[in-house]
């Protein structure tokens, strides 16, 4: 990973200022009577040393091995309420080429409440409506 004074940003990992690390996952919300799922892109954060154990292992089959990485949910997902920033989450790490699953730590947050036991289909359309139509 080779950045310019501290920064990086790739489609899958983030460093600010040689500071602050994030790494890019896949929040998965099953579908209420489907066996499809919703997908949210989300940034994680993670501590130096995960993200450079994470950097590492970017390439190596052995990564699905690794101990998850846990970290702050660093998005504001609309319509959620409290908002979705700095929920606990941990990053699961996928073959290579696929991007880590977030699991959200269980709590009567909405967005943890939804990944635990589903989201509707009509929820589903409120927020691709939302992203049609931006207020």
């Amino acid at each position: 990973m080779h950045g310019v004074d501290g920064h990086v940003l790739t489609s899958d990992q983030c460093v600010i200022g040689d500071e602050h690390f994030f790494l890019r996952g896949r929040l998965l919300l099953p579908i209420v009577d489907s066996d499809d799922v919703f997908d949210w892109g989300v940034w994680v954060s993670a501590s130096r040393a995960s993200f450079v154990r994470a950097d590492d292992m970017w390439s190596n089959p052995a990564r699905v091995d690794d101990d998850p990485i846990g970290g702050y949910l660093a998005n504001i997902l609309p319509t959620y309420e409290p908002s979705t920033l700095n929920l606990r989450a941990r990053l699961h790490a996928q073959p290579v080429g696929q991007r880590p699953l977030v699991e959200l730590e269980p709590t009567d947050h909405p967005l943890a409440v939804e990944q635990r036991e589903g989201i509707s289909a009509s929820r589903i359309q409120a927020l691709v409506e939302r992203f049609a139509h931006p207020a």
